[in-house]
């Protein structure tokens, strides 16, 4: 994801996407100042851009084009809490949903 100078570290392999999800979910989770909001769209349109490479490059290759979905299905899913965060729910409810992607992510 992110190096410590705030450079975007691309992903490549199925695991730097696996461990990139979680990132992706901890930055959106953050209170922490870095964790701007331009931060954190930020990340997730790199961490899209690169997963929908990673589908183009593989997408010939069966088994890696089904790990690659399965990563793409629940960006998805992290991404429809994100829409109803900013939509349905109140700000204070904020970070009671991306938990809830995280526990999901981690089951």
């Amino acid at each position: 994801m992110f190096d410590k100078t705030g450079k975007w570290i691309h992903l490549e392999t199925f695991d730097d996407f696996d461990n990139g999800l979680s990132e992706l979910i901890d930055i959106w989770s953050s209170t922490a100042k870095a964790a701007t909001k331009d931060v954190k769209e930020s990340a997730l349109a790199h961490f899209k851009e690169d997963l929908e490479g990673a589908m183009l490059n593989w997408a010939e290759n069966r088994a890696k084009s089904k790990k690659y979905a399965a990563i793409g299905k629940e960006l998805a899913e992290f991404e429809a809490v994100l829409g109803r965060d900013s939509v349905d729910a109140p700000e204070a409810e904020n970070n009671t949903l991306v938990t809830a992607a995280k526990a999901k992510k981690k089951a």
